[in-house]
This record gives C-alpha cells, structure tokens and sequence, in this order.
C-alpha cells in the first residue's frame, strides 16, 4: 500500500506526458446529442491514461480525442466513456452505429455525473431493446481485474445518499456497456484541485478505473 501510495502521489506531480512519446493505443469522449454537458470533467480521461500507463502497463494516449456516436470512428477506440449531468438523445442510426461497435468488440463506460440517470436508461433500452441493463454483483471480475474491490463499486461522491451502483449490458457472456450510477467516478478522476478530494478518495476512483480500462482491454 505504501508503494501503491508513492506512485500515486508522484502521479499527482506529473501529469504532463513526453511531447514525442509514441502511444499505441487510444481512448475517446462520446460527443452525445441532447443537451447534455458531454464535455464535464475535462481533465478526468487524460489523468486515467496516465495512471493506468504508470501503474497497469497500458501506453495509452492522454489526448483524448471526442467522438460522435453515428460515426465509423468509433470502431478505432477500443474503450469508449461517456459522462454528463443532462439530457441524452441516440437517433436510430447512432443506436444502431454504438451496438455495432459493441458487438464488434467495443467497450461503453457512462458514468452518471449526477442528473444523466432518467435519461440515459431509455438510450441504452433503444440500443439494446432485447438485452436488460442487470445490475452487477461485487463479485464480477471488473472489480477484481488489477486492483481489488470487495464491495463492489466505491462511492466518490455524494449525491441523494444512495448507494453506488454498476449496472452493465451482458452479450454472449461478454460485459460490452458499463452504467456506473451515485458514484461519480469521472469526478474522481479529475485533478486534485477541481473538487479537492483527498488523495485516498481520488486513488480509488482512478484504481476502480482502472480496473475497466484493464477489463475492456483484456476481453
């Protein structure tokens, strides 16, 4: 733990990558339609990248690119995450495009930054009418991939006093769309001055994190 904690205090101190580093893989933001702050937590990808490289081996790039969901884009990211606090809306043919993508291989993380839940729910119904969102037992192993989390999913901030919970979308025995709820995790991930959490709040949510980047690269 202790050693665990150093990297992570030399992580806060050194958020800025190489200028000329070669990275072999990508992450992307989801560019939704709605009215839907798609764009909160901007530092929050970045930051996930660079822990990841420095404590899970990835060599993932911090510059994070943004995707709209009709877009054949998509299909070059491996690992998708989509946040906001509002309105959400997927035409026919977005629905369509992100199945796609997930039954192809892809990963959806969104994670509700409070306000995104009623909203959310019927986009996910329209991509996958025939599959229901279930919500994850502690013992399903995105949290136990690096980083151990018996409980299940780690509460980061406080809402409606709820529990936190992770909900997924299971196909062909494959978890392809995680729905992390009254958690706030992308609010986690943001640098330490945006919501001054202290560090052991802020390690989980970058540990827990990590924990899906590993599962969706390693399906």
């Amino acid at each position: 733990m202790k050693q665990l904690l150093l990297i992570f205090l030399i992580f806060s101190f050194s958020l800025v990558s190489a200028q000329n580093k070669v990275y072999s893989v990508r992450i992307a933001l989801l560019k939704y339609s709605g009215g839907g702050d798609w764009y909160a937590n901007p530092t929050s990808l970045p930051n996930l990248a660079i822990f990841c490289n420095q404590t899970i081996n990835t060599n993932i790039d911090p510059n994070i690119p943004e995707i709209e969901p009709g877009s054949q884009d998509i299909f070059n990211y491996p690992f998708i995450h989509m946040t906001g606090h509002g309105n959400v809306i997927f035409s026919d043919f977005e629905a369509a495009n992100i199945r796609k993508y997930l039954e192809s291989g892809g990963f959806l993380h969104i994670d509700d930054n409070y306000g995104m839940d009623p909203f959310i729910r019927p986009q996910i119904k329209k991509i996958f009418p025939d599959i229901e969102l279930i919500e994850l037992p502690p013992s399903h192993p995105i949290f136990s991939q690096y980083f151990n989390f018996p409980n299940g999913l780690p509460k980061i901030h406080e809402h409606d006093g709820k529990p936190p919970q992770a909900f997924g979308i299971i196909l062909n025995g494959r978890l392809v769309l995680l729905y992390t709820y009254e958690c706030d995790l992308g609010d986690g991930w943001e640098s330490e001055e945006v919501h001054n959490d202290p560090p052991e709040v802020r390690l989980k949510a970058l540990q827990m994190g990590a924990n899906i980047i590993h599962y969706a690269f390693n399906l």
